[in-house]
C-alpha cells in the first residue's frame, strides 16, 4: 500500500477551505478531485486529467447504483413539481387556517403546515407561507416570526423523512461511505437508526412550540416585533404573493389533489417495502425501485386529477414532471462529484493517516460532537447542507471507523451539523425561500432566527457529548428538557411579551 501520509489530507482540507471561501460547493468538490489525482498520479497533470475523469469521475458515474440514485431523485423531483403546481398543497395549508382563532393558534397551524409539507424543504416556504402573512398581520405578529416557523419546519422535517428525495441522497452516501471501508449494512437500515440521533433536526423543530409556549420573545426577534408595532400606527405593511412559473392551473385548489397521490405513493412504498423484506431481504436497489414505482404511481395519480379538475392535459402534466426533474440535476452534480471524492481519498487512504494521528489525541467518544462542529462550521460559510453532508460523510465514516467510534452517532453528527449550519446561514436556499415566503427583510430574518437556532445548536453539542459516553437514545429526552429549560429561561429573563393579550385580534 502505497503511503501518501500528510500529501492525503490536502484533497478533503482544500475542499473544505475552497467550499467555506467561494461559497461554491462544485467547484470545491471539483479542484479536490484534481488536486487528489495530481497526487495519485505523482503530479503529472496529463495523467490527473485522466485519473481524475475515467477512473473516479466516470467510474462512479457508471456505477449502477449511482445511476439508480440519480434516477430516483429525477422522479421525485418530478413529482414535488406536479403537487406544487396542482395547488394540492396549498389547499392543504389553507385549509388549516380555517381554524385560526388566536395568535397562538396562528403560529401553531404554521408550524403544523410546515410539518404537513414534508415532502419539499425549498417549495415548503413558498406554499405555506403566503398563506399565513395576513394570518400573522391580523394578529400583530412580525413577519419574521413567520419566516423563522416557515425556515424551522423545512430541512429540519424533510431530513427525518427516509422516503423523500433527502433520505434517497444521504442513503447513497451512506452506501459509498460504507463501501469505501467495508461495512456491509444496508443503507436504509442504517439510516433508520440514524433518526433518533438527529438531535438538532428533533430540537429544531420543538424550539418552535417551546416559544409559541412561553408568549414571548427575546433577542433580534423581541425588538423586530416590537419595530413592528410602531410601524403598523403609520403604515401598513405590503403584500405580494409569488406564483409558481409552472402554474397552469384555471380552477380552484383541491385537498384531494394532496391527498390521494400522497396516499398513492406512501402506501405504495409500505407495501412494497413490506413485500420485499418478507420475501428476499431489502436490497439497495429494492429500496430504489420502490422509491421510484411509489413516486411514479403518485405522479399519474396527481397528473389525472389535474386533468379532470383544473384542465390541465397529460402532456403538459408531463412537461411539469420533467421541468421538476431538471431542478435535481444540479444535486444530481453534487453526488457524482461526491462519491468521485469519496474515491479518490479511498485511493490516497486519507482516513487511514488521519486516524493514526489523531488516534491518540481525540477520544472516540468526543469525535461525533467534533463532526457535528465541524459540519455547522462548513455549512454556514457554505449555506449548503447537501454539501457538507457530501464532503463530511467521505471523511468522518473512514476515520470514525478507523476511531472506533460510533457509526450512527457519526452519520447523525454530520447530518446534523450539516443541517444547523445551513438553518442560520444567510446565503442557505431555504433560509432566503424562507424570507420570500414570508415576504420579510432577509437580515432581519438572519439575525431574528440565529438567536433560537444558535442556544438549539447549544444544546445539540451538549447532547452528542453525552451521546458519545452514553450512546443511547434516550440522550435526546434528556436534550429536549435542557431545550425546554434553556429557552423558558432565555424568555425568562431576556424576554418580554410584545403584544399584550389585550391587544390580540378576535
Amino acid at each position: 500500500m502505497h503511503e501518501y501520509g500528510f500529501l492525503s489530507l490536502i484533497p478533503p482540507l482544500l475542499t473544505i477551505v475552497l467550499a467555506i471561501y467561494t461559497k461554491n460547493v462544485l467547484f470545491a468538490l471539483g479542484l479536490g478531485i484534481a488536486c487528489g489525482s495530481l497526487i495519485l498520479t505523482e503530479f503529472n497533470p496529463f495523467y490527473a486529467v485522466f485519473n481524475m475523469v475515467e477512473d473516479h469521475v466516470l467510474a462512479e458515474l457508471s456505477k449502477g447504483t449511482q445511476s439508480q440514485v440519480i434516477l430516483t431523485m429525477m422522479v421525485i423531483g418530478g413529482f414535488v413539481n406536479l403537487l406544487e403546481v396542482s395547488g394540492g398543497a396549498k389547499a392543504f395549508a389553507r385549509k388549516a387556517t380555517s381554524i385560526v382563532t388566536t395568535r397562538a393558534k396562528a403560529q401553531v397551524l404554521a408550524w403544523l403546515s410546515g410539518l404537513g409539507i414534508f415532502f419539499t424543504d425549498s417549495g415548503n416556504s413558498l406554499i405555506i407561507g403566503p398563506l399565513y402573512r395576513s394570518v400573522f398581520d391580523e394578529f400583530k405578529l412580525c413577519r419574521e416570526k413567520l419566516a423563522y416557523i416557515l425556515d424551522t419546519t423545512s430541512s429540519p422535517i424533510s431530513i427525518l423523512v427516509p422516503f423523500i428525495g433527502w433520505g434517497a441522497y444521504i442513503m447513497s452516501l451512506i452506501e459509498q461511505s460504507y463501501a469505501e471501508v467495508g461495512l456491509t449494512e444496508n443503507a436504509f437500515s442504517v439510516l433508520l437508526n440514524v433518526i433518533p440521533y438527529q438531535f438538532y433536526a428533533f430540537l429544531a423543530l420543538l424550539t418552535v412550540p417551546i416559544v409559541i409556549y412561553t408568549g414571548k420573545d427575546y433577542g433580534p426577534m423581541k425588538r423586530v416585533q416590537q419595530q413592528y408595532l410602531a410601524d403598523l400606527e403609520r403604515e401598513d405593511r405590503k403584500e405580494s404573493t409569488p406564483v409558481p412559473d409552472d402554474d397552469t392551473s384555471a380552477g380552484g385548489d383541491r385537498l384531494s389533489t394532496f391527498i390521494y397521490p400522497l396516499g398513492t405513493m406512501l402506501v405504495l412504498f409500505m407495501v412494497l417495502i413490506g413485500w420485499h423484506a418478507t420475501h428476499d431481504g431489502l436490497t439497495g436497489t429494492h429500496i430504489r425501485s420502490t422509491l421510484a414505482i411509489a413516486y411514479l404511481s403518485a405522479s399519474m395519480v396527481c397528473a389525472e386529477m389535474m386533468r379532470r379538475y383544473k384542465s390541465v392535459s397529460l402532456t403538459d402534466s408531463m412537461g411539469i414532471f420533467v421541468r421538476g426533474s431538471e431542478k435535481m440535476v444540479y444535486i444530481s452534480i453534487v453526488l457524482v462529484l461526491a462519491w468521485s471524492l469519496g474515491s479518490v481519498i479511498g485511493d490516497l487512504h486519507t482516513a487511514d493517516y488521519l486516524a493514526s494521528v489523531i488516534s491518540g489525541i481525540v477520544s472516540p467518544s468526543f469525535f461525533p460532537l467534533i463532526v457535528f462542529v465541524l459540519g455547522a462550521i462548513v455549512s454556514l460559510s457554505t449555506g449548503s447542507s447537501y454539501g457538507t453532508f457530501a464532503i463530511l460523510m467521505a471523511i468522518a465514516v473512514p476515520v470514525g471507523v478507523d476511531l472506533g467510534a460510533s457509526m450512527y452517532l457519526t452519520i447523525a453528527a454530520v447530518l446534523s451539523g450539516g443541517l444547523m449550519g445551513d438553518h442560520v446561514s444567510p446565503i442557505s436556499d431555504t433560509t432566503v425561500l424562507a424570507s420570500v415566503g414570508a415576504d420579510c427583510s432577509h437580515i432581519n430574518h438572519v439575525t431574528t432566527q440565529g438567536a433560537y437556532a444558535g442556544l438549539t445548536g447549544l444544546v445539540t453539542m451538549l447532547a452528542y457529548g453525552l451521546a458519545g459516553i452514553y450512546e443511547t437514545p434516550y440522550v435526546l429526552m434528556i436534550a429536549i428538557v435542557v431545550l425546554f429549560v434553556s429557552m423558558t429561561a432565555a424568555m425568562r429573563f431576556f424576554g418580554s411579551e410584545v403584544v399584550p393579550l389585550s391587544k390580540q385580534a378576535p
